[in-house]
């Protein structure tokens, strides 16, 4: 049986119907839910860090799910969020996807899929690899932090930008499809019909390879693409040396 009791949930939602039939649903399941419907209160408990699933609904007075979701990558929190929203178009769960959001449910929704999806939200964060450093090449990724290194180099990533190089780090030499990108970056079970996967690699290409000497993402062209080590001596100089040099 799972441990569904642990399971510590912000819900920030401002109308109070849905917010007691949501609290109620996940309470019912064993759940600990702390409410808030603003979203300037909302974005001020998340930063808390001690929650273990972040629901946003995504129109707020104050601040938007979405004005939440990127202020709290940008400063570092992890928690995994699920996005609620009546507008459930493609191009709408695409921008929450897109703004750091982990799933993304369209209301009206059933009380067992609210449920289902939380806990696995849940369990992937529970997942994670314990050790906040992930090496590769001379490629560096802290976890927690969110922050990524090349070369001792720090690069700037967007909240999507970073997903997208942890699940590259997590299967790093691999190929990795466009169709794998979709299902587990932007949470998407379809392929709809855009180039966000395209534009979203260029960028992070252009972060990891801009005035640096070897690439590291590659395109295996019909396929998907993968990140490739550089070359020994490269990657031996390291963060120390990079400061040493600067």
């Amino acid at each position: 049986m799972e441990q569904s009791d642990q399971i510590s949930i912000l819900l920030v939602e401002d109308d109070a119907a849905a917010r007691a039939n949501i609290a109620a649903i996940l309470t019912g399941a064993g759940m600990a839910v702390e409410q808030a419907e603003d979203g300037a209160v909302g974005l001020t408990r998340a930063g808390s860090g001690t929650h273990d699933v972040v629901i946003l609904d995504r129109m707020l007075p104050s601040l938007s799910g979405i004005d939440i979701v990127k202020r709290m990558r940008g400063a570092g929190v992890g928690a995994p969020v699920l996005m609620l929203s009546a507008l459930g178009r493609s191009e709408h769960r695409v921008e929450g996807l897109e703004s750091g959001v982990d799933d993304y449910l369209a209301k009206p929704f059933e009380p067992d899929e609210l449920v289902a999806r939380v806990r696995a939200l849940w369990r992937r964060a529970s997942r994670r690899n314990p050790d906040p450093v992930l090496l590769f090449g001379d490629l560096e990724c802290h976890v927690k932090a969110r922050t990524v290194w090349r070369q001792g180099r720090h690069l700037a990533l967007s909240p999507k930008e970073f997903e997208l190089f942890l699940y590259l780090m997590h299967h790093a030499g691999e190929v990795v499809t466009r169709e794998m990108l979709l299902r587990h970056v932007w949470k998407l079970s379809f392929d709809p019909q855009t180039n966000v996967v395209d534009v979203n690699v260029g960028r992070l290409r252009r972060k990891l390879e801009e005035g640096f000497d070897g690439p590291v993402l590659e395109t295996v062209w019909g396929t998907g693409y993968r990140l490739i080590a550089a070359a020994p001596a490269v990657a031996a100089t390291g963060r120390a040396g990079a400061a040493s040099g600067g």
